[in-house]
């Protein structure tokens, strides 16, 4: 049986099984199985022929990655918001490689990737699917563009597939302390009351994945899979920004319902420029957030010694109670901030 049929029957057995409080551990044991076969499907093959290249080297202050099934307009949302042409067309997968380009915004270099349309399944490698996916999780943030006459399926089916991956959108890493040890056991611990998971429930996890020592403490109450994403290691956090294009094609009221939901723009890119400009000022107030507020490594972008050597920083801005305020490097800085570092 191949990692593709021992996925599926996980998943039919996670569906066909009652969640309740008996089957908890049989469900939790099933999910790390799951996560183990979904990261085996994920590495990288060695064929020996070689292709046409894919991704392209990350520029600028944030990497933005535009994912979409085909023909949502991800290709006319590009040659809108930069100087770039990428070729759009009425027929499906007009784009077939990763197409670069640059947004300046306020001094923030913004490099922004028109990726080709996925199709359901692409974390099982239909399509280009796998690449696709690869260059995404390269990105500081992802813009969804969605078609506003499916409703929610293409939503629902592009997060099942970014999830499947280990994209996490719009969520924070879970705050569990997990360190595996040499010997002593498991050493289980939590500040805050758990209802999700047990001892019993992470020693199983633990022991699928032949991890038998360590030490386990949880600071909010988070699910078997939230644990299991901490095991695992390779997930990516990322901010995302819905972006609901084709909206005269639909009624009012359901332009006003998506309109008001959280993190969602709405658009018509073909020709109305006027409306995608409000889009802009959204996108880039989304994207200069994440550069200035969200990135841990802004010195690294400065130079790669600056956080070893950091000693304190002045800031002027809206951040500080006074200007300028001596900050050390946990101080969140807010947009057009001035800085000064002062090393060691």
């Amino acid at each position: 049986m191949g990692i593709l049929e021992k996925i599926a029957e996980i998943e039919r057995e996670i569906a066909r099984t009652q969640k309740n409080k008996a089957t908890e551990y049989h469900l939790g044991l099933l999910k790390a199985k799951l996560a183990k076969y979904r990261a085996q499907l994920l590495e990288p093959k060695s064929t020996g022929a070689k292709g046409e290249g894919f991704d392209v080297m990350k520029s600028g202050d944030a990497r933005v990655a535009l994912i979409g099934f085909p023909s949502v307009g991800k290709s006319t949302f590009l040659s809108l918001m930069t100087s770039t042409a990428s070729e759009a067309a009425s027929y499906e997968f007009t784009t077939l490689t990763c197409i670069p380009g640059v947004i300046e915004y306020k001094g923030a270099n913004i490099q922004l990737l028109d990726l080709p349309g996925i199709i359901e399944g692409a974390a099982q490698g239909k399509g280009r699917g796998r690449q696709v996916i690869a260059v995404a999780r390269t990105a500081d943030v992802v813009i969804m563009m969605l078609d506003a006459t499916k409703g929610e399926v293409q939503r629902e089916l592009l997060e099942k597939e970014l999830e499947s991956v280990g994209i996490r959108l719009n969520r924070s890493k879970p705050n569990i302390y997990f360190k595996p040890k040499k010997g002593g056991g498991l050493s289980y611990n939590s500040t805050v009351p758990l209802t999700m998971c047990s001892e019993k429930l992470v020693q199983l996890i633990l022991h699928e994945y032949k991890i038998f020592n360590a030490e386990v403490l949880f600071r909010e109450d988070s699910t078997p899979d939230e644990f299991i994403d901490v095991i695992v290691g390779n997930r990516v956090y990322m901010p995302c920004l819905y972006v609901y294009n084709k909206v005269d094609q639909i009624s009012i009221e359901e332009v006003d319902r998506l309109a008001h939901r959280a993190n969602s723009v709405i658009i018509r890119s073909d020709i109305c420029v006027c409306v995608c400009v409000g889009v802009c000022n959204s996108f880039l107030w989304c994207v200069c957030k994440y550069v200035v507020l969200l990135s841990p490594t802004q010195c690294h972008r400065i130079h790669r010694t600056l956080a070893s050597q950091f000693k304190y920083a002045l800031v002027w801005g809206t951040s500080t109670k006074y200007s300028p305020q001596r900050v050390g490097l946990t101080h969140i800085m807010e947009h057009e901030d001035v800085i000064q570092i002062v090393k060691k």
